[in-house]
């Protein structure tokens, strides 16, 4: 991670902010890089932003506009996080570079407050000019950032993201296609009107999705 450039650290995610919930008061953002889109949440309302990061270089600049910032690998440091306290959780384009997203995703239930949710973004592998490239072409080439990023370790699509989420006891609350193609892209777009749109998640380069733990009623007792 220490070879990205630096404005991959520092990048805006507007198209973002309408998933997160605007009353969420306690934040962590796994992955926080220079703590740009926490300092967003922190304008919208959020008192208390927390960030992980595992490059010290982006963790010591996120450290400067957010509350608190351990630095290091969220698969390590996800047992030092407090109990029940956080009422949102994100990782913005993270979960794909784990080795293990799914335990993590199961541990993260245990740091939500009773009204808190995981908001997530990662990358669709259907993505119309990667599938494209690899049915026509046979080309698989990694990339410095994007779907084929080469620090990517897992590799999802529209329906793998919600079977994920929902395997782990989590209810999908929101799981919509964000950054999605231009509708100059006639050939794509004609294909998918004739098969009826069933190639339409193929037109995103990514999915946002938010969930929640599904409390059963010993959880809630316990809570």
């Amino acid at each position: 991670m220490d070879a990205k450039p630096d404005h991959y650290f520092g990048t805006p995610r507007e198209e973002l902010l309408p998933f997160m919930p605007a009353d969420a008061a306690t934040v962590l953002e796994i992955g926080c890089g220079d703590g740009v889109f926490g300092r967003q949440l922190k304008e919208r309302g959020a008192s208390e932003v927390w960030g992980v990061e595992i490059v010290e270089a982006a963790a010591e600049r996120a450290g400067k506009v957010l509350d608190k910032v351990l630095v290091g690998d969220i698969a390590k440091l996800v047992d030092e996080l407090p109990l029940g306290y956080f009422d949102l959780i994100v990782a913005n384009d993270v979960l794909e570079h784990l080795v293990d997203p799914y335990t993590l995703l199961d541990k993260l239930k245990d740091h939500l407050s009773r009204r808190g949710v995981v908001v997530s973004s990662i990358p669709n592998i259907r993505y119309y000019p990667i599938f494209r490239q690899l049915l026509l072409h046979k080309k698989w080439q990694y990339e410095e950032t994007g779907i084929l990023d080469w620090t990517h370790l897992r590799f999802f699509t529209v329906r793998s993201i919600r079977e994920m989420y929902e395997g782990l006891g989590y209810e999908v609350l929101r799981h919509e296609g964000i950054n999605p193609m231009p509708d100059r892209a006639r050939a794509f777009h004609l294909a998918n009107f004739l098969l009826r749109r069933r190639l339409s998640d193929m037109k995103h380069v990514e999915f946002a999705t938010v969930a929640r733990p599904i409390r059963t009623l010993e959880t809630a007792e316990a809570g």
